[in-house]
């Protein structure tokens, strides 16, 4: 009698069985690691509570001064941070005269959705002057749309993040924290560098301590004036405006 047929069979059955386990272990692991994210805080849900000048449409949360203008920034997450937790520095830009559209990305990662500022710009026909921002993750895929879209993008706006792709300089401000030391060892560049001393990774949104970052020396409130206030000087001196 012939058993290398059922012996071959049961050894299939067996190979299959592993593959399914091995795919049901790494489908749970992909899920636990793109759920696991870290939530903005009180005092950014705040902001977004007060409801003035803010809409929330679809995945994207406007945040509009308080009279007309016509440039805009894109503003991508940081990997893994819930979108809100940077609507207080949003709001703080705003308050520049400069509308800021918060992205809302799958899984709480820009990686899944690089070419989001497409759509919102297309969205948008009455402003004129578009900036791509973000943060860490978030300013690596902002810096690659802004390097494939240079019709589309008059600037780009990184924090916590250095200039991906080959993007000019000069059309480009890098804010990070001195305590963020990652960042100053990619900076192969000197334009539009802004250290902020006492300033670690994660205070550019209010998401609580990040695993890795250093405690910063400065308060949250404190880092995110200091860039606000060089976006603005940014924003101030680009010829283009």
């Amino acid at each position: 009698m012939n058993t290398k047929p059922k012996f071959l069979h049961k050894k299939l059955l067996v190979g299959c069985g592993i593959f399914l386990l091995i795919l049901v272990i790494l489908s749970g692991a992909a899920y636990f690691y793109l759920t696991d994210y870290y939530p903005a805080q009180d005092v950014a849900l705040e902001v977004l509570a007060q409801g003035e000048n803010i809409s929330v449409q679809d995945n994207l949360t406007i945040l509009s001064p308080s009279y007309p203008t016509d440039t805009a920034i894109i503003f991508y997450p940081g990997a893994k941070v819930e979108a809100e937790a940077y609507l207080p520095l949003l709001d703080q830009i705003r308050q520049t005269g400069v509308t800021c559209i918060l992205v809302e990305m799958p899984f709480n990662m820009a990686i899944f959705d690089s070419n989001a500022a497409e759509s919102v710009i297309s969205r948008f026909p009455q402003v004129e002057h578009w900036y791509m921002a973000g943060h860490s993750m978030g300013g690596a895929m902002a810096s690659q749309f802004a390097t494939e879209h240079p019709d589309q993008v008059e600037g780009l706006i990184l924090m916590g993040a250095y200039i991906y792709g080959d993007y000019p300089p000069e059309n480009a401000l890098t804010v990070y924290g001195s305590l963020n030391q990652s960042v100053e060892d990619h900076l192969d560049y000197t334009e539009n560098v802004v250290e902020i001393q006492g300033g670690n990774h994660a205070q550019f949104g209010n998401y609580g301590p990040q695993k890795g970052d250093p405690p910063a020396t400065i308060t949250a409130q404190e880092q995110q004036a200091q860039t606000v206030a060089a976006i603005a000087d940014f924003l101030a001196r680009d010829p283009r405006q």
